[in-house]
């Protein structure tokens, strides 16, 4: 599902505008940006945490030559499910 079918899905289930459904689904994504920028979590009970997770620095290898390349530290968002979340995806209980 791409970004147009999610908010058309939004909309339909909503009672809502596209326009609305686009407003609210940027409103949400931005929040949840800020949120992690500034270093905090966003839990949404029963559906599951977005956190921002360290990645050290650490040697890769360039694919094409085969050459040892250094890659920095750096942030990068996680999201881990809920459990309520997770059981009704996987359909176990």
């Amino acid at each position: 599902m791409n970004k147009a079918e999610l908010i058309d899905k939004i909309a339909k289930d909503a009672g809502i505008t596209k326009t609305q459904a686009n407003d609210a689904l940027d409103a949400f994504t931005g929040a949840v940006t800020s949120t992690l920028k500034k270093g905090d979590r966003v839990t949404l009970v029963g559906f599951g945490t977005f956190s921002v997770s360290e990645r050290s620095a650490r040697n890769g290898r360039n694919p094409q030559t085969g050459e040892v390349i250094k890659i920095k530290a750096r942030k990068v968002p996680k999201f881990k499910a809920g459990k309520e979340f997770a059981t009704k995806i996987s359909g176990k209980r």
